[in-house]
């Protein structure tokens, strides 16, 4: 995934800090790579650092004294070094992006015939930021060329670029996520995540459309390229990663959270001690579902320090174990001879979920529930590279559904059916597998309205295999 913050400020060290605590409210998106860029008139600074065994604020606070301009970008990644500096026609200038291109071998085979040349990243292919730059090198003017991009792109692309005048910025084509532009006393920030804004001083001025693409200055905001209509913006950002102070089409993280645990609530009729979310994302469901059935809210799991990152992210199997294990400590008190509802986001792998109740199990609860703020997973993400190790052999309703079938199967419409037979003995086999007294997940529909946009202005590719109810070939 990953996620990027820009400014234009009339103060250089206003700028510069800034420009380091608003992409380090990105880190939640991202725990590979790190970098900033600035311009200080035609010189640009660049600093890139690993940040996977180190917090971003303590590898940059260094480079601070040292990187100098009233214009910069930064950038959170899980794998390609960015910004990238860029000499070309256009003239020299500093990008960072945020997708994936599902087309990039063919587009780089394409370049290569008209001489352009790529660096490999370290045994993971080409540089996605730097394939985008080869395409946005293509146009006569910046706007020509990220519309080249755009259009050529399957995937998904948001980009800042930033130069000696300002930054463009560019919301991808079918609005995958987000871009916000914020106005502040000292000029202007733009982001991907409105949390970024609030103790910065900044307030939302403008959020891109699909596609759109403005230019960002000293004189204030243009519109270069207007946006699109049609918007599938994808729906786990309210359900897991999208952070909680965020809002984005106006509609607020946190509270979308909320209505979600209230509509697993309204559908329930068993009866709980308390209800609880897997921390961090679960908890705003729980509360939501604890709220709905007027039932205690406790934590008999604790978050130990937010170093630790998210569970899903870590390539390795063994450091997603180890992470998932320790970042959650229980309280025993609160869980012996209880039965308790347990809120989460999703249902990726399962393996550490399993982990995690049989934990509670050795510390005597009685019964385990859980719900799911959404529906099964069926399907990786092909738009926002949540997790490159995961395939979908990997998801644990893949996992089921072979187990249940002997074979593999190709057609699994029927699984997918929320009111198939085969569905229902999906979810049972599922909660048999985990040690589960009962388990159920979020209907398509309840998530929609929690979200509270039309479904086909959101992406649900990952529990459909569609996308704005158009199907992915």
């Amino acid at each position: 995934m990953g996620g990027f913050f820009g400014v234009i400020s009339d103060n250089s060290e206003k700028c510069v800090t800034h420009l380091f605590y608003g992409t380090d409210y990105h880190c939640h998106l991202g725990m590979r790579r790190g970098g900033l860029a600035t311009a200080n008139g035609a010189r640009f600074s660049r600093v890139i650092h690993d940040i996977s065994n180190t917090q971003f604020r303590s590898k940059f606070d260094a480079d601070l004294q040292k990187i100098k301009g009233k214009a910069g970008i930064g950038v959170i990644s899980n794998f390609e070094d960015q910004p990238l500096i860029i000499s070309s026609h256009l003239g020299t200038y500093a990008i960072v992006t945020v997708g994936a291109i599902r087309n990039a071998a063919q587009l780089a085979n394409k370049a290569r015939k008209r001489m352009t040349h790529f660096s490999e990243m370290s045994g993971r292919g080409l540089n996605p930021t730097e394939l985008t730059a080869a395409l946005i090198n293509q146009g006569e003017t910046f706007e020509d060329g990220m519309r080249t991009a755009r259009e050529q792109i399957d995937g998904s692309m948001s980009m800042l670029i930033l130069t000696p005048k300002g930054v463009y910025a560019m919301r991808d084509i079918l609005g995958r996520t987000p871009v916000i532009v914020g106005k502040g006393e000292h000029g202007y920030a733009v982001t991907m995540e409105t949390c970024a804004f609030y103790n910065l001083g900044y307030e939302v001025e403008k959020e891109l459309g699909p596609g759109e693409v403005v230019f960002i200055s000293h004189d204030g905001i243009e519109q270069r390229v207007p946006p699109g209509e049609r918007m599938q913006i994808c729906s786990f950002l309210w359900i897991y990663y999208g952070f909680p102070a965020s809002d984005y089409e106006g509609i607020n993280v946190e509270h979308s959270r909320y209505r979600s645990g209230a509509k697993l609530a309204v559908r329930d009729n068993v009866e709980v001690d308390f209800a609880a979310g897997i921390p961090d994302s679960g908890i705003a469901h729980a509360l939501g579902y604890a709220q709905k059935k007027k039932i205690p809210y406790s934590r008999p799991f604790v978050k130990y320090t937010p170093t630790w990152a998210r569970s899903f992210q870590p390539l390795d199997k063994a450091r997603r174990e180890l992470v998932a294990k320790m970042k959650l400590i229980p309280v025993q008190r609160l869980i012996k001879d209880k039965r308790i509802m347990f809120c989460d986001d999703s249902i990726v792998r399962g393996t550490q979920l399993k982990d995690t109740l049989q934990r509670i199990y050795a510390y005597g609860a009685k019964e385990i529930h859980m719900r799911l703020a959404c529906p099964p997973l069926f399907f990786g993400c092909p738009y926002l590279n949540f997790s490159r190790s995961l395939t979908e052999s990997d998801l644990a309703t893949r996992k089921a559904i072979a187990d249940i079938e002997g074979k593999k199967v190709i057609d699994i419409e029927d699984y997918i059916n929320e009111e198939s037979d085969r569905h229902a003995a999906l979810i049972d086999y599922m909660r048999q597998k985990l040690g589960l007294t009962s388990l159920a997940f979020q209907k398509l529909d309840d998530m929609v309205s929690a979200i509270g946009i039309a479904e086909e202005r959101l992406c649900t590719y990952c529990w459909t295999g569609r996308s704005g109810g158009v199907t992915l070939n």
